[in-house]
């Protein structure tokens, strides 16, 4: 073990500040989990407060959070089921295209959006679905209909949420398969030419099981993300009119936390949506390993 962390030494010291960083920013924190099981307040430190045991996770008894949590699930499954083949499909596209100067555009334009923060993307959305001024309205307006109230609506406001994540986020995602697309043999789309193969039957026989393993990395790491929606996407967009179907966990803790200052109450709430994170990617990486024996470990 030695002689290879000597052989390895300069790899080593490479990754050295990433590995602090991570200690620091990752590690350290977590012992104010304790928080979870204490009656904290601001102006007293975490050791000096009193243990209160499980009185924190008396939220459990709460409806509201009942709702936030539907409202989670329901925003996460639907971004997961979208989201997830996208980038697959969009990559599996751009991989076709021939032209290298009309391909290298499309790139560009699909990552795009990608570097503008969710509050740039709100004030757009805004700008584009208000009632007043809106060009969605506007054409909706101008060809018979009624404008719609798009950012106060609890029935327009999780496609909104779905449309705006996929616009901003799918090609983003796509770097990762075609990277995975670049490292596949292209003997392996010759020989399947020579056989007479066709375009479809190339991306199932060759290009799709070529990325298949980072296809299985990508969704054991998106499956925790089924409990965190992304809350600076939402809380912007969110307002008393829609926050029947907006509010999540992540507003919720926030709301309680911070605005309201349960920071015991909010911290377990965090501490329970961890753990459940931590179920889903261990049951995860067990499931993907049996089917195809890709996994994180």
């Amino acid at each position: 073990m030695f002689f290879k962390m000597y052989k390895y030494r300069w790899q080593y010291l490479m990754v050295l500040p990433a590995i602090v960083l991570l200690f620091l920013f990752n590690y350290i924190p977590m012992a104010g989990i304790q928080i979870a099981f204490k009656d904290f307040a601001i102006g007293s430190s975490i050791w000096d407060s009193n243990w209160i045991g499980l009185d924190n996770f008396s939220f459990v008894h709460d409806p509201q959070f009942w709702v936030v949590v539907q409202n989670t699930l329901s925003i996460s499954v639907l971004k997961f089921v979208f989201g997830f083949p996208m980038p697959i499909l969009l990559a599996l596209m751009i991989n076709e295209v021939t032209h290298s100067i009309f391909k290298r555009f499309v790139q560009s334009v699909s990552y795009l959006p990608h570097f503008f923060s969710w509050i740039v993307v709100a004030y757009i959305l805004q700008s584009f679905l208000t009632l007043d001024g809106g060009i969605v309205n506007d054409i909706i307006g101008n060809l018979g209909g009624k404008p719609i109230f798009f950012l106060g609506s609890t029935d327009w406001f999780r496609p909104m949420i779905i449309a705006s994540s996929l616009w901003k986020e799918v090609g983003w995602n796509t770097i990762l398969y075609l990277a995975a697309i670049s490292t596949i043999d292209p003997q392996l789309y010759e020989a399947a030419k020579v056989e007479g193969a066709g375009k479809l039957a190339q991306i199932r026989h060759i290009t799709l099981p070529g990325i298949l393993p980072t296809i299985s990395i990508v969704l054991i790491l998106s499956i925790p993300g089924l409990i965190n929606v992304g809350m600076d996407q939402i809380y912007p967009l969110m307002n008393s009119a829609n926050q029947q179907v907006a509010d999540v966990i992540d507003t919720y803790v926030l709301r309680n936390g911070l605005q309201q200052g349960y920071f015991g109450m909010a911290t377990a709430v965090g501490l329970v949506s961890s753990l459940i994170g931590l179920i889903l990617v261990v049951t995860t990486n067990a499931i993907s390993k049996k089917i195809n024996e890709e996994g994180l470990w």
